[in-house]
């Protein structure tokens, strides 16, 4: 019993959430592009610090790189002057300095390869964004029309008067024609009293003409003419 209530609490609960969701989907759209501009903007700042930290890299790796070729070329000369014990001190710093060479080496290529995996995802990332802001327009005024329609339908639905309008508007349409209606009860009292059949026999040339004809008219006139 208590695990059915609660399931039928879970789904009215579910429903509840959705229908809150829908009805404020363009505002959580919003919400939604705002928190990831927020997480674009702390990305990037994380782009500029791994690129700082690169460019520093790079810059004391090329600075080892000139104090390696400065000592070389002068341990050479000090070889050629006999200065073994001066040109072997040079050399291992040389040594030193190659070593430390290799490990900010492979940390330039790290952070090289950190920085252009992280600019390709914030590209992604960005056109994604302005792709939402896009849609953000089309969705508001979407959204505008089905409340405005939703407003409508619920007028409509609620004004009486206008139901009654149509309705009389319907019943008027559907009177019978007066006109044809008197006609119809002529025919009907023609019929009873026999003058529809006596009005057809004259017009065949049986007896006299009992109606005035545009014929009749012509003939007359003709006549005292």
């Amino acid at each position: 019993m208590f695990a059915m209530i609660r399931t039928l609490v879970t789904g009215a609960n579910a429903r509840a959430e959705e229908n809150l969701r829908d009805h404020f989907a363009v505002d959580l759209l919003e919400q939604k592009i705002r928190e990831s501009d927020a997480a674009l903007s702390a990305a990037k700042q994380t782009l500029a610090a791994l690129i700082m930290r690169q460019r520093n890299e790079q810059r004391q790796l090329d600075g080892i790189i000139g104090q390696i070729a400065d000592l070389e070329a002068r341990t050479k000369k000090a070889l050629k002057a006999g200065e073994d014990a001066l040109a072997r001190d040079a050399a291992a710093a040389i040594a030193e300095l190659e070593n430390e060479k290799e490990i900010r080496s492979q940390t330039v290529q790290q952070l090289t390869s950190k920085v252009d995996r992280m600019r390709l995802t914030l590209d992604k990332t960005n056109r994604r964004i302005i792709d939402l802001k896009q849609g953000m327009v089309q969705a508001r005024a979407i959204d505008a029309e089905s409340k405005a329609q939703r407003s409508i339908n619920k007028t409509i639905g609620k004004n009486t008067s206008m139901r009654e309008a149509e309705d009389l508007l319907n019943t008027i349409m559907n009177r019978d024609d007066a006109f044809e209606e008197a006609e119809v009860l002529d025919e009907i009292d023609g019929d009873l009293n026999h003058t529809n059949v006596r009005d057809r026999m004259a017009a065949q040339g049986f007896g006299e003409k009992t109606k005035s004809t545009a014929d009749s008219v012509l003939e007359r006139l003709g006549a005292k003419a």
